[in-house]
C-alpha cells in the first residue's frame, strides 16, 4: 500500500513537483506535467508521452534526450485532460510537429484526441497513436481494443530515435505504429495494488492463487490458476507469447526480439532476475536472441506485486532505434552527448484573469448555478466510496476519487469565477475545465463536456429559463454520445443521460416549470441506474470483465443519477420558466 501521503486528492501534483525537484538537469515542469530541461534541435518531431500517475516511471520519467520530449500526467489511474496535454504538446513543440502517443484506454483516446485537434487548429501538425500491446484484453481479431502495457516503453523508444535521427513527423509516426503492431505483452499478478488514503487493494487474490492477464490500473485479471514457481511463471509467460506472433512472422525461430520483463510494484528486482533466467533459457531454445533486453520496473501499478513479459519482433529498421542511447530519469542506455539547459522566459507571467462581460441576470444565474456544483460536489463526497467500490466489480475502482477530484475542481473554479462577475456560461465553462483537468480520465472528459454545453445554452446575457436549461442538457447528451462514442445499452453513462434528457425536455416542452420537470426527470434517471445492473458492458475498463459487473449498475450511470436526484430544487429561485 502507498504509506507516505498527505491528501490523497493532491499526491499526483505532489509526485510530480518532488520528481521534478529531483531531476533538475533532464526535466522541467510545465502546467500538465514534465519537459525536457535541455534544448531539442529546432525542427525536431516532439515525441509527447503521457497516462495516469501511479505508473512510474512510465511516464514522467521517460522524459529526457534520445526518449520522450514530454509527459503530460494525469492524476491517479486517469488521464490528463486535453488542455493538460495541449500545455505539455506547446511547451515541447519546436517546428517538427508532434507525436502523442498513450496506452490505448477510453480515458486517453478521448482526451488525447482531442488535444491533437487543439493543436492543429493551432497550425502544430500533429498525429496520435494509441499503444496495443496487452494480449489479454481482447483477441487478436480485435487487437484495436487492446490495452497498452509495458509494450509503451518500446513504442516511445523507437518513436524518440527515429525524432532524434532528424526524421519528419509522418516517418516517426509509422516507425511507432510499426514497433506497436509488432509488440505483445502478457501479465500476471499475485495481489492488487492499493490507491493512496484507501485502506484495501482494488481487487484481492485468493491465498495460493494468481490473476491471470491483468491490467495496469488496479484491474482484476482475466483468469485465476494456481500459484507457480518461478520458473513455472517464466513458462507461462513466454509460451504466451511466443503464441501470437506478428503479421509477417511465421516462425520465431531466428527472430530477434527486444525483450522487457516488467515489475509491476512490488515484485524485487532479485525475483525478476530469478523469472528472466529462464525466460531467456526458453527463448533462447526457441531460437529467438534477445536485443538489449530490460529487466526491472518500468511500467508499474503502484504496489502491485506482478510480473509481465514483453516481446517487439524487431526488424532491421526497428533494431537499431531500439538499442540507441537515451538519457531520461528512469532509463538510460548508451552515451548521450549532454544538450545545453533549457532557460525559460523570466518575464513570461499570465496576465490576471478577468471574466467576459455578463448581465446582471446572468450572474444572478451563476449563483444558482454554483449552488447547485455545491450540491454535486457535497453529494459526490458522501457516495465516494460507494462508487469506488461499484466501479471496482469489474474495473479500477476510481471512480469515486475522480468524481471527488472533478467536482472538486469545477466547485473551486466556479467560485473564482463567481468572485470575478461572471455569468452562468463563463462559470460552467471554467467549471468545466477544471472538472477535465482535475479528474482525467474517460468521466472527466465526458463531465467537462456536459458543464460547458449546458453552459453555452444558459449564456452570459439571457435570464436562462427552463427550455434552455433542457436544451443544454439535450446538447450534452448529443456531445457525449459524439465524443465518447456509446450509446444506450452499453451499460455507460449514456444510459442515465439520454433518458434523463429526453424526460426533461418533454415536460419543459409540456410547459411544466423547471422544478417540477426536473424532478420528473430525476426519477427517469434513477430508474435508468438501476437498470444498468442488467446490462452488460460494452465500453471502457469495464468491457473486458463484462460478466463480472452483471448484477452491479454501473458507476458512472449511479452517479450521474445520484446527482440530479441531489441538484432537483437547487435551481428554482433563479432558472423558472414564467
Amino acid at each position: 500500500m502507498t504509506r507516505l501521503s498527505n491528501d490523497p486528492a493532491a499526491f499526483a501534483d505532489e509526485a510530480l513537483e518532488g520528481f521534478a525537484a529531483a531531476h533538475p538537469r533532464r526535466v522541467r515542469q510545465v502546467p500538465g506535467g514534465v519537459v525536457r530541461a535541455t534544448r531539442t534541435t529546432p525542427g525536431q518531431v516532439a515525441v509527447v508521452v503521457g497516462g495516469g500517475s501511479g505508473h512510474y516511471p512510465a511516464f514522467s520519467g521517460l522524459v529526457g534526450q534520445g526518449l520522450a520530449h514530454g509527459a503530460a500526467v494525469g492524476n491517479v489511474f486517469a488521464s490528463p485532460s486535453a488542455h493538460q496535454v495541449r500545455q505539455v504538446a506547446r511547451a515541447a513543440e519546436t517546428g517538427g510537429g508532434v507525436l502523442l502517443a498513450y496506452g490505448n484506454y477510453a480515458g486517453d483516446v478521448l482526451h488525447f484526441g482531442q488535444a491533437a485537434s487543439l493543436l492543429a487548429a493551432e497550425g502544430i501538425p500533429t498525429r496520435t497513436l494509441g499503444v496495443t500491446d496487452d494480449m489479454s484484453s481482447a483477441s487478436p481479431d480485435e487487437a484495436h481494443k487492446r490495452r497498452g502495457v509495458a509494450g509503451d516503453l518500446v513504442v516511445f523508444k523507437t518513436a524518440a530515435a527515429a525524432a532524434e535521427a532528424g526524421q519528419p513527423l509522418d516517418e516517426v509516426t509509422r516507425i511507432a505504429e510499426l514497433a506497436n503492431a509488432r509488440t505483445r505483452s502478457f501479465g500476471v499478478a499475485f495481489s492488487g495494488c492499493t490507491l493512496p488514503g484507501a485502506d484495501h487493494p482494488l481487487f484481492s487474490v485468493p491465498e495460493g492463487r494468481m490473476a491471470v492477464g491483468l491490467g495496469i490500473h488496479g484491474e482484476p485479471g482475466m483468469g485465476e490458476r494456481p500459484v507457480p514457481t518461478a520458473d513455472e511463471a517464466a513458462e507461462l509467460l513466454v509460451a504466451t507469447v511466443l503464441g501470437e506472433l506478428p503479421e509477417g512472422v511465421v516462425s520465431a525461430r531466428g527472430q530477434r526480439a527486444a525483450v522487457i520483463l516488467n515489475g509491476l510494484g512490488s515484485v524485487k528486482y532479485e525475483e525478476l532476475f530469478v523469472v528472466y533466467r529462464r525466460v531467456a533459457q526458453l527463448l533462447a531454445e526457441a531460437g529467438v536472441e534477445a536485443v538489449d533486453p530490460e529487466v526491472g520496473e518500468l511500467v508499474t501499478s503502484f504496489d502491485m506485486a506482478g510480473v509481465s513479459l514483453t516481446l517487439c519482433w524487431l526488424t532491421d529498421e526497428l533494431e537499431p532505434l531500439w538499442t540507441a542511447p537515451a538519457d531520461a530519469p528512469a532509463y538510460r542506455k548508451g552515451t548521450v552527448e549532454a544538450a545545453d539547459l533549457f532557460v525559460p522566459d523570466p518575464s513570461a507571467e499570465a496576465a490576471e484573469e478577468t471574466v467576459p462581460p455578463a448581465t446582471d441576470e446572468s450572474r444572478a444565474a451563476a449563483r444558482t448555478v454554483l449552488a447547485a456544483l455545491r450540491v454535486l460536489k457535497e453529494t459526490v463526497d458522501v457516495h465516494a466510496e460507494e462508487l469506488g467500490r461499484i466501479d471496482a466489480v469489474a474495473g479500477d475502482g476510481d471512480h469515486g476519487i475522480g468524481m471527488q477530484r472533478g467536482s472538486t475542481g469545477a466547485y473551486e473554479a466556479a467560485v473564482r469565477a463567481e468572485t470575478l462577475g461572471a455569468g452562468a456560461e463563463t462559470l460552467l465553462h471554467r467549471a468545466a475545465d477544471a472538472w477535465a483537468d482535475r479528474a482525467g480520465g474517460t468521466s472527466g472528459a465526458l463531465w467537462g463536456v456536459m458543464l460547458r454545453a449546458v453552459g453555452t445554452a444558459l449564456g452570459d446575457t439571457e435570464r436562462p429559463t427552463a427550455p434552455a436549461v433542457a436544451a443544454g442538457v439535450a446538447q450534452a447528451a448529443a456531445d457525449v454520445r459524439e465524443l465518447g462514442k456509446a450509446e444506450v445499452g452499453d451499460k455507460t453513462m449514456v444510459d442515465v443521460l439520454v433518458p434523463f434528457s429526453y424526460a426533461l425536455m418533454s415536460a419543459t416542452e409540456a410547459g411544466q416549470p423547471l422544478a417540477t420537470a426536473w424532478d420528473t426527470a430525476a426519477h427517469s434517471a434513477s430508474a435508468a441506474a438501476e437498470a444498468t445492473a442488467d446490462l452488460l458492458p460494452r465500453m471502457g475498463r469495464a468491457r473486458p470483465h463484462a460478466e463480472k459487473s452483471l448484477g452491479t449498475p454501473d458507476a458512472g450511470a449511479h452517479s450521474l443519477a445520484l446527482i440530479v436526484r441531489a441538484v432537483h430544487g437547487v435551481f428554482v429561485p433563479t432558472l423558472e420558466n414564467h
